[in-house]
């Protein structure tokens, strides 16, 4: 990974980990922990979603990222969440 696909990486999961928070409400880990998380998700997103055959969309690469980083950022807050309270 290039250090630009990087900076890509981060940058898109902190916005992820952002929308992760507002989409998975209510006491939280705070922005600092979503933002990490975020990242995380992104991560995950992009090496399990085109495992999948699940593609990103050659029309807006950039949407297409968010979103996928965003659900994996959400899949991963509601599992630290579950975790949290078992």
């Amino acid at each position: 990974m290039t250090l630009t696909a990087l900076l890509v990486t981060l940058i898109i999961g902190a916005i992820a980990g952002w929308l992760a928070g507002l989409i998975v409400k209510g006491h939280g880990q705070g922005l600092l922990m979503n933002i990490v998380v975020g990242i995380l998700g992104a991560v995950i997103a992009g090496w399990l979603f085109p495992m999948l055959g699940l593609g990103m969309g050659a029309s807006a690469p950039i949407l297409g990222t968010i979103i996928f980083a965003t659900i994996g950022a959400v899949i991963l807050l509601v599992v630290l969440r579950l975790i949290r309270q078992a």
